[in-house]
């Protein structure tokens, strides 16, 4: 794979799961450091801002800057400057996206929003204040914006429902099409390639998800690989169509050439 001059990295699950890096990650960073390899890391997580995300990895013995970080709320916030400059938007979502949302104009309640905005599922999805956000593209009120429509995530004790679901059901009874700005979004892919600096024919996907990440990737012209670690289950492999599949990010630098 010498035609690789460049990576982009999911976070969940190929960095970390829970917050801890998994076996040989620090010391793949590393190598693609030491090498002169760029590397961008690319996420659908919406709980933490990417000053905080940097600190976190940093934290926990990964040398990472925000300004390697694309996220689905900072792809959001792009879309929605580009798409609603002037739009009042609800945003439900876990954590506090509201830093990486800069000069959007947030409300706290659906009934008050233009556009309807999901990110990562958390206690907050209630029955209540789905029904609202149901109720008003129900009515044709608002449009509706999906940071991701990730299915499910892993922790370190179990798999959780992610508001991919949420996004499928609001769609399949409203009628509405959500805009999606995360993985897999084209234009998500597009603009951590413009932070990598290389094109995506010579640039590679690293991920646990073989349709958000690596098919996702593949449809953007970049090369797919699939981790064995994260959220992946064997049957994905018959769900997808990686490039390469390999155990975890501690093998890619010898999947690169850059290792022995």
């Amino acid at each position: 794979m010498s035609s690789v001059e460049g990576l982009l990295l999911d976070i969940d699950g190929v960095l970390i799961t829970s917050w801890d890096p998994i076996a040989g990650a620090i010391e793949a960073m590393a190598a693609f450091r030491a090498a002169d390899v760029p590397v961008c890391l690319i996420t659908n997580t919406t709980t933490h801002p990417r000053a905080e995300l940097a600190a976190t990895l940093t934290g926990v013995g990964f040398d990472v800057e925000p300004g390697k970080i694309v996220t689905a709320v900072t792809a959001t916030a792009e879309y929605l400057r580009r798409a609603y400059p002037s739009a009042a938007v609800f945003v439900l979502s876990d954590g506090d996206a509201r830093a990486d949302l800069e000069a959007i104009h947030l409300v706290d309640d659906p009934a008050d929003a233009d556009v309807i905005v999901l990110g990562g599922a958390s206690d907050d999805f209630t029955y209540a204040t789905v029904d609202r956000v149901f109720g008003r593209l129900m009515r044709g009120d608002a449009s509706l914006v999906a940071m991701h429509r990730n299915m499910f995530w892993r922790t370190s004790h179990a798999f959780r429902l992610d508001a991919g679901a949420y996004v499928a059901g609001l769609e399949a009874a409203t009628g509405t099409a959500a805009v999606v700005c995360g993985k897999p979004a084209p234009a998500f892919f597009q603009a951590a390639l413009s932070v990598l600096g290389v094109d995506a024919n010579r640039a590679a996907m690293v991920g646990d998800d073989v349709v958000n990440d690596v098919d996702g990737a593949r449809a953007a012209g970049l090369t797919g690989i699939l981790v064995r670690t994260g959220k992946f289950r064997p049957e994905d492999l018959d769900r997808g169509s990686p490039d390469h599949v390999v155990d975890s990010l501690a093998d890619v630098p010898a999947l690169l050439g850059l290792a022995g």
